[in-house]
């Protein structure tokens, strides 16, 4: 897997987030069946400011979020609660583009501090849920939240991490 990196904010390199970034991925592609070698995803690691400004330019939602993701190619599932089509290598011998995703610092880590965990943790989640979105994953109906869901939590479970969707 090729994950290329960009840090506006030299927060992220502090947090190893290349690091991160490859290990969540990796993990995710893998759980889904697919070789993490043969793709590539483009990943910024930036602040509140710069995410506001991309939320407002591609959502219209002026406002900072966590974590945004651009899929290369549409891919969400025909049926509520089904599973989308996962994407197929090409014969080029060039990394499959999946796409881009954003995630802001200060986000990140009040969100980590309110749930009384460690950034570490929270950044892996939400590049884990980054990547499924990437690969037409998503939460907008209750079919669609529950596949995708206990698809992160599988995910993370691989990677040593509490299912952040448990309620006690």
């Amino acid at each position: 897997m090729t994950v290329e990196t960009i840090l506006e904010d030299g927060r992220w390199k502090a947090l190893g987030l290349d690091a991160l970034a490859e290990r969540a991925v990796d993990a995710a592609l893998l759980q889904l069946g697919l070789q993490p070698s043969v793709w590539e995803i483009s990943l910024l690691g930036c602040n509140d400011a710069r995410i506001a400004e991309l939320n407002a330019d591609f959502r219209e939602k002026p406002a900072a979020t966590n974590v945004l993701s651009w899929p290369s190619v549409e891919r969400e599932a025909k049926i509520p609660g089904e599973k989308p089509e996962l994407p197929v290598v090409s014969g080029s011998g060039m990394p499959g583009e999946l796409g881009d995703i954003a995630i802001a610092y200060e986000t990140c880590k009040s969100e980590a501090e309110a749930a009384d965990k460690p950034i570490s943790a929270h950044v892996t989640h939400l590049l884990v849920h980054a990547t499924l979105h990437l690969l037409g994953f998503d939460h907008i109906s209750d079919e669609d939240a529950v596949l995708m869901e206990s698809t992160e939590a599988e995910i993370l479970a691989i990677l040593g991490h509490e299912d952040p969707y448990r309620t006690e």
